[in-house]
């Protein structure tokens, strides 16, 4: 079980799959302004971007990055079992109907048909937080035969994180500051399933403190003491290690 293991030390492998490619037919918004693969594309950089800052956590794209071309879904799946990932995040926005505008609207949340427990976990994990930081409306866990979860040989969800089928929606959806959302929500499901702990800021060696240069900051110069005094315990009050230096001037 993945977390077992990332608690032994173990990296935590993540495939993490923005769905489609740029030139998928129909995955688009009916008036054409965004392609869900620009969507899927922003939100899996800012995840992968968000997971580096937790410690032994790898992770791994599943799609060609620079868009050129759709991924077929075996690749995809066989690159995150050969890999030997621990989860696979598939994103994506949805749609309803026939690609025409309509009110469908919310996020859900998707794992295989037989709800395998971990998958289920992480599913619900990430699909609160979702919820939780973007307010949308919440259409719940659900099960489907998509091949990326049938495929997959470890706890395997996707996301769908709104609707382009629907305007309220797709507006959000080609907004930088939903995008970034939405990968902090999924990362923050994540780190609170697999109890990632934050990436934790390194400190300079001893031979590096003792060789490092210090850079002192004069705050004034006066030539009557008592200014000088006052000016001093000033400083102390607020927490500043000061003192009073005496040096003759020509």
């Amino acid at each position: 079980m993945a977390v077992a293991n990332n608690q032994q030390g173990r990296r935590l492998k993540i495939a993490i799959d923005a769905g489609h490619g740029p030139d998928t037919p129909g995955k688009r918004t009916p008036d054409g302004a965004m392609r869900e693969f620009q969507f899927n594309q922003a939100v899996a950089r800012y995840l992968r971007e968000a997971l580096a800052k937790y410690e032994a956590v790898e992770t791994k794209f599943t799609h060609a990055d620079d868009g050129s071309r759709d991924v077929p879904l075996k690749e995809r799946t066989d690159a995150a079992n050969a890999w030997g990932a621990d989860a696979f995040v598939s994103i994506h926005a949805n749609a309803f109907g026939d690609g025409s505008w309509n009110a469908v609207m919310g996020i859900e949340t998707y794992v295989y048909t037989t709800r395998p427990k971990d998958s289920v976990e992480l599913a619900t994990a990430v699909h609160q937080s979702l919820i939780r930081q973007t307010g949308r409306p919440d259409r719940g866990v659900k099960a489907a035969n998509f091949h990326v979860l049938r495929e997959t040989a470890m706890t395997a969800i996707l996301v769908e994180c709104e609707f382009m089928t629907c305007k309220e929606s797709a507006a959000l959806l080609q907004q930088d500051s939903y995008r970034r959302l939405c990968a902090k929500a999924i990362a923050d499901g994540l780190a609170s399933r697999y109890s990632l702990q934050p990436r934790q800021p390194q400190q300079p060696s001893s031979s590096q403190a003792s060789t490092a240069p210090l850079y002192r900051v004069q705050v004034g110069a006066f030539r009557y003491k008592t200014n000088a005094e006052r000016l001093a315990q000033q400083l102390r009050e607020q927490g500043y290690d000061a003192y009073l230096k005496e040096e003759s001037h020509v």
